[in-house]
């Protein structure tokens, strides 16, 4: 079990604005999984890989692609407080969901 994290690369946020979009997307796709795939994936130590995509678009299909595989997914749209207009689409959160699934959505990512 795990958890993959998807970054919108083409915005070039600045750490701490990426560092709580990310946080964002992890609780967020959390909230979304069954109370099974958050337990065994609490019990296993919450793994989760932080990757980048090239775009809004790219983060678009991935989710059509997890929602279509039944993988918990949420997009995650900044509030507009700070570096980035309202709704920017800035990460994508997968999971928790077994390893296999995910990686035949995001294997060929590459680290962020």
């Amino acid at each position: 079990m795990k958890q993959v994290i998807v970054v919108n690369q083409s915005l070039n946020l600045p750490k701490g604005k990426l560092a709580a979009q990310v946080a964002h997307a992890a609780v967020g796709a959390f909230v979304e999984a069954d109370d099974n795939a958050r337990t065994d994936w609490l019990a296993e130590g919450m793994p989760k890989v932080v990757v980048r995509a090239s775009n809004e678009t790219e983060l678009q299909r991935l989710l059509a692609l997890a929602i279509q595989n039944g993988i918990p997914a949420v997009l995650v749209e900044d509030a507009g407080r700070t570096v980035i207009p309202a709704g920017t689409i800035t990460c994508l959160g997968l999971g928790p969901a077994p390893d296999e699934e995910i990686d035949q959505l995001t294997g060929e990512l590459k680290l962020l």
